[in-house]
């Protein structure tokens, strides 16, 4: 089952397999994957949300005036892929962009509706509450690592996914010196964030307490022989699973393997049954990350960046193709984007937390677009004045001439 013996579930001989893994591309494995429109429906919104927070945070780099002028946004339009301009972008999220015209500058200026800058407050007091709840993340996260190390330039890759405040060095890293050290790495002007005298023997994987609940369920005929190595599976809608596939995904579950803040004996990966369990403490240990996260989701390409310290060399994105019971990949919005399915029901997270409600907000105004535009007075929300009007429509001419 696992990414090294995709193929040999269709019982090919081993150096038969070695051949047709070399023709079947990676771009070709994701497009044959199974959709599951559930989650394709929540990445097309989410798509959107990525450009409106690029945007946001553009704004909100200036705190003493949050604002930032059209031209400026003009220019980053490709950057940002704003394809149709920024100006037809801001105009998409009235409740969330309000473009204004300043006079004595002769400049016209975006800036958040009242509605999308509470929001964005909401985000930070949740993220600046759950402080104590973000250190063991960090903890947990350096505990996986073989070398109890992490690249700090891979960790702010993934602030965002894991609620890091704007000022986590500080917030987070100087005040607790008894678990947190900045030290050199091997390249110039880089760092790498090492944990200070912590065990990982005091950890719990997430997957261990559904075990838990599972086997304590009132009427359960759960077999504990049968769940203590498993993980829960549940797949998309219409997916047809083969008598193959169900018996490989039965002895795949039975595998035992060795935890996420275990340490790791070398395996002989020779054999057919030392890579599996390289494989199965791979997808462990990116199954305990996903729980780590706000959201439940994460970039491949940020996720990968961790592949060596966590001690598994294998091509990151095969492995959540391989388990499809386990986690869906979107390539939605130009990106590969993993969310952890059990988390999800309809779109949703399952256990949803402040910083998560917080953002589920802005993706509703996202959604949102420009409905609801008029008041109970018939006035725009958004009006612009005839200077701004003129503004927008020199940018739009300019957005034409240039596509």
């Amino acid at each position: 089952m696992g990414t090294q013996f995709t193929r040999w579930m269709m019982k090919q001989p081993r150096q038969h397999f070695l051949a047709v893994r070399y023709k079947t591309t990676s771009s070709e494995y994701v497009a044959s994957r199974a959709r599951d429109a559930t989650f394709e429906k929540l990445m097309d919104k989410y798509k959107n949300l990525l450009k409106v927070i690029a945007v946001q945070d553009l704004i909100l780099a200036n705190p003493h005036d949050p604002a930032v002028s059209l031209d400026f946004l003009s220019k980053l339009s490709q950057k940002l892929h704003l394809n149709r301009g920024a100006v037809a972008f801001l105009r998409k999220y009235p409740h969330i962009f309000h473009i204004y015209h300043v006079p004595k500058k002769s400049q016209t200026f975006c800036r958040l509706t009242d509605r999308a800058a509470q929001i964005s407050k909401d985000e930070a007091e949740a993220i600046n509450t759950s402080l104590p709840l973000l250190v063991d993340r960090l903890v947990r996260l350096l505990s996986m690592s073989t070398s109890k190390m992490l690249p700090l330039r891979a960790i702010f890759k993934v602030g965002r996914e894991l609620g890091l405040p704007d000022d986590f060095e500080n917030s987070v890293i100087d005040k607790n010196p008894h678990l947190f050290q900045l030290c050199d790495a091997h390249e110039p002007n880089t760092h790498n964030l090492k944990l200070v005298n912590v065990t990982s023997d005091k950890f719990t994987a997430a997957v261990e307490n559904w075990r838990v609940e599972e086997y304590c369920k009132e009427g359960s005929s759960v077999d504990r022989a049968e769940i203590q190595f498993s993980f829960k599976h549940g797949y998309p809608p219409g997916m047809k699973l083969r008598k193959n596939f169900r018996a490989k995904v039965k002895e795949w579950q039975r595998l035992p393997y060795v935890g996420p803040y275990d340490e790791m004996v070398e395996k002989k990966r020779s054999s057919k049954a030392g890579m599996m369990t390289v494989e199965k403490r791979a997808v462990s240990i990116v199954h305990e990350f996903l729980n780590l996260t706000v959201e439940k989701m994460v970039e491949v390409e940020k996720i990968s960046h961790f592949r060596k310290c966590f001690g598994f060399d294998l091509n990151i994105r095969d492995l959540f193709l391989d388990h499809p019971g386990m986690f869906y990949l979107s390539t939605k919005g130009k990106r590969h984007t993993v969310f952890l399915r059990e988390a999800y029901e309809r779109g949703c997270l399952i256990q949803p937390n402040p910083v998560y409600n917080a953002r589920r907000k802005l993706l509703d105004l996202v959604i949102l677009g420009r409905h609801g535009l008029f008041n109970d007075d018939s006035k725009p929300r958004n009006h612009a004045s005839s200077k701004e009007a003129e503004s927008l429509e020199q940018h739009n001419e300019e957005t034409c001439s240039s596509d």
